[in-house]
């Protein structure tokens, strides 16, 4: 099967004060009730959809998959959460959705959804507050994800310019290279490669003999 790769910001999908809104509840009791046996594809990356899926028991899954089928999971939804509300725009859905386990869901429709916010409009707040907190974990996400690849992407670029291994085992890069023009082999900042070669020197793995860095020893697979 192909690797699933789960990165979290944070242990909870949401805090979970968020998961006792009153106005979750009362809108769920607005929804049609439906069951979903554990692996059941409820929501399809690029669909177009018009329904949001609260959970009343179990637990749902959104992830987005490469077309290799290497998968990264974007949170876990439990009872009084919900997810489908980025369809609120009318475009395609941003991330697919399965349910983890068993799960029992109430499903709003589209015109449901906003004439509860035209009776309630301060739910209309409560809900950009959860699509910002959710647009925060995206983002650390995805701060995690591009610093697994460039540790990736900078092991590869020492390995291939270090020299053979001396008497010691030790590599010396035949060139000498500052942060920044490290951080332009790589795509990324210059800070994020002094934090990880700060790291790795801590570590015992690189040091600097006459401003060229030395691999000490085997690079770890992860940072």
């Amino acid at each position: 099967m192909p690797p699933r790769l789960t990165v979290f910001a944070h242990p909870h999908s949401l805090p979970a004060a968020d998961s006792a809104s009153a106005h979750v509840e009362a809108l769920a009791h607005r929804g049609a009730e439906r069951h979903y046996r554990r692996g059941t594809l409820i929501i399809q990356e690029g669909d177009r959809g018009d329904t949001l899926y609260i959970v009343r028991s179990g637990r749902l899954r959104a992830f987005v998959a490469d077309a290799s089928g290497k998968e990264l999971t974007l949170g876990l939804y439990g009872p009084g959460e919900y997810v489908g509300e980025m369809s609120l725009d009318g475009g395609p859905r941003s991330a697919s959705v399965e349910a983890a386990e068993a799960t029992v869901c109430a499903v709003i429709t589209r015109d449901d959804l906003l004439a509860y916010i035209a009776d309630h409009p301060d739910f209309a707040l409560e809900l950009m507050s959860r699509l910002i907190r959710r647009a925060r974990l995206a983002t650390e996400n995805a701060r995690s994800v591009a610093l697994i690849d460039v540790y990736g992407r900078l092991t590869s670029l020492l390995h291939r310019l270090a020299e053979p291994p001396d008497a010691e085992g030790h590599r010396l890069l035949r060139e000498r290279l500052t942060h920044q023009q490290i951080a332009s082999h790589l795509a990324c900042s210059r800070e994020m490669v002094s934090r990880l070669l700060k790291d790795l020197e801590i570590g015992g793995y690189v040091a600097l003999r006459e401003r060229r860095l030395v691999l000490l020893k085997a690079l770890p697979a992860r940072w």
